[in-house]
């Protein structure tokens, strides 16, 4: 999990300029996708995430990420990665990524991420935490669930417990009254505290400008 990786801007009309770091290793799903090109889409990530595949594996997964796209799209997810990682040991590391935004009735940053932070203080078995990045104040939210998986989904036959983990950060806009909703979703729990540290440093990228004018220097956070 290197420091390395790409501008991702949110080309979204309904939301204010938003852009972040997305680190080498994220493949975005393709949300923004024209509904009649969403298969050819699905089908060109598909073979992006599972490079070393062939066709059977390629048109077998491409389906659903298509239907995966199209509910990401419908609940207004701006953005959507799989992000596959490889780990000391030969193995892989599998998390999901997802940024969206939602309205808000505070015109000012500070204002909406207090009622965020007082929202989630009234729930004792969520562990939150008000932040202070460089685009501003945020709020960040970890759950931790654990999912039983049915005996037909197991290699042993057997029920099975699966500890996952969940990390939400809430960031009001600077000039907006809008949040970004950042969402990271695994189960790989033995990398959880490398995860914890990506996440966090995508958020230290996070912009509230055009990228243009952030190169440019006019305009500054």
């Amino acid at each position: 999990m290197g420091s390395s990786g790409t501008q991702t801007v949110i080309d979204d009309p309904a939301v204010p300029p938003m852009s972040f770091i997305a680190p080498d290793g994220f493949h975005a799903l393709p949300v923004d996708a024209d509904p009649d090109d969403r298969a050819a889409a699905a089908d060109e990530f598909a073979r992006g995430l599972y490079p070393e595949g062939d066709a059977n594996l390629w048109e077998s997964a491409a389906p659903f990420y298509a239907g995966l796209t199209e509910v990401f799209a419908d609940v207004g997810i701006a953005y959507s990665a799989m992000c596959v990682f490889s780990d000391d040991n030969g193995g892989v590391v599998h998390c999901s990524f997802t940024v969206g935004a939602v309205e808000s009735s505070h015109t000012r940053p500070e204002d909406a991420a207090d009622v965020i932070e007082q929202g989630f203080a009234r729930d004792p078995l969520t562990d939150s935490r008000r932040m202070t990045l460089p685009c501003g104040p945020a709020v960040s939210n970890i759950t931790l669930r654990e999912v039983i998986i049915g005996p037909e989904f197991t290699a042993t036959g057997e029920e099975c417990t699966l500890l996952t983990g969940q990390i939400q950060v809430f960031v009001p806009f600077p000039k907006a009254p809008f949040v970004a909703v950042f969402t990271l979703d695994t189960a790989a729990m033995d990398h959880w505290g490398e995860l914890c540290d990506m996440t966090a440093a995508i958020l230290q990228t996070v912009s509230f400008v055009e990228p243009v004018e952030e190169s440019s220097g006019t305009v500054s956070n």
